[in-house]
């Protein structure tokens, strides 16, 4: 038996029932990377790798309510953000933290579009992402689709995930990791860090003939388990991309689909 208290990372998104994404894969990469994974659910999803058949969101009260009972008893070391739906989920989730006595680091995966198109963050709750929640991020991790909605113009290279990265952060203050793994032309898997000071490229060799679900998710949970254990915010996110990398690679099939593995 351990003497020295576990870390608690506390994830804030909606359910997969498929279990490739969402809540389900941030508790798989919290458990691997050895902190108590706990959660706030903020919406149920009927999907499978294939498609989203429906979703429905928590109420603010069960939402709110999640949240205190976490913080009471399980104050978690760091916190990340996943689908949040709706204006409603946002307002709620941003005045517990406001609130809140204890502000661990706030990592902010703005998922805005499912890998089948299906939108998960409503029109009219972008602006509350912005307005409201980044501006308490301690990170926030867009994919390119996700960086062009935040900043307004298409992203198609290198260079302007660095001027996306350096953009968002200027205008929230948070640090900005922008993801460019289906960056088209590109030779590797490769991402920017910008933290208003330091600039960071990640790479990585593209993991050929697999089809993944739930990346983005492991890789924000990753970077959020890696805070919570006390790295440093380079250094987490460096570990994370080690760690969605080593999933991808380590992948399963799971019926004619491919599921993350091991990182």
């Amino acid at each position: 038996m351990k003497n020295k208290p576990t870390p608690v990372a506390l994830t804030i998104a909606g359910s997969d029932s498929g279990g490739g994404a969402g809540i389900q894969a941030d508790l798989k990469t919290f458990a691997a990377l050895g902190v108590h994974g706990t959660s706030a659910i903020t919406c149920l999803t009927a999907q499978n790798p294939h498609q989203l058949l429906g979703v429905e969101t928590a109420s603010p009260r069960i939402l709110r309510q999640q949240l205190a009972a976490v913080f009471a008893e399980l104050p978690p070391a760091a916190v990340k953000t996943g689908m949040l739906l709706n204006r409603e989920n946002i307002r709620v989730i941003v005045q517990f933290l406001t609130a809140a006595k204890l502000r661990p680091p706030l990592v902010v995966d703005p998922v805005m579009v499912s890998t089948s198109g299906a939108r998960l963050l409503a029109k009219n709750a972008v602006a509350a992402l912005q307005t409201a929640l980044l501006p308490l991020a301690t990170l926030v991790t867009p994919n390119l689709d996700e960086a062009a909605i935040l900043t307004g113009h298409k992203i198609a290279s290198l260079e302007q995930m660095r001027q996306a990265a350096r953009e968002l952060q200027d205008r929230f203050g948070c640090a900005v990791l922008v993801k460019g793994g289906h960056l088209k032309g590109s030779r590797e898997a490769a991402d920017i860090f910008f933290d208003g000071k330091n600039e960071l490229l990640l790479t990585a060799p593209f993991i050929k003939g697999i089809t993944t679900h739930g990346t983005g998710c492991t890789y924000s949970a990753a970077i959020c388990a890696a805070l919570a254990g006390g790295h440093e915010l380079p250094e987490a996110v460096a570990i994370g991309k080690n760690y969605v990398t080593a999933a991808i690679r380590n992948s399963h099939r799971v019926g004619k689909y491919f599921v993350l593995g091991s990182g």
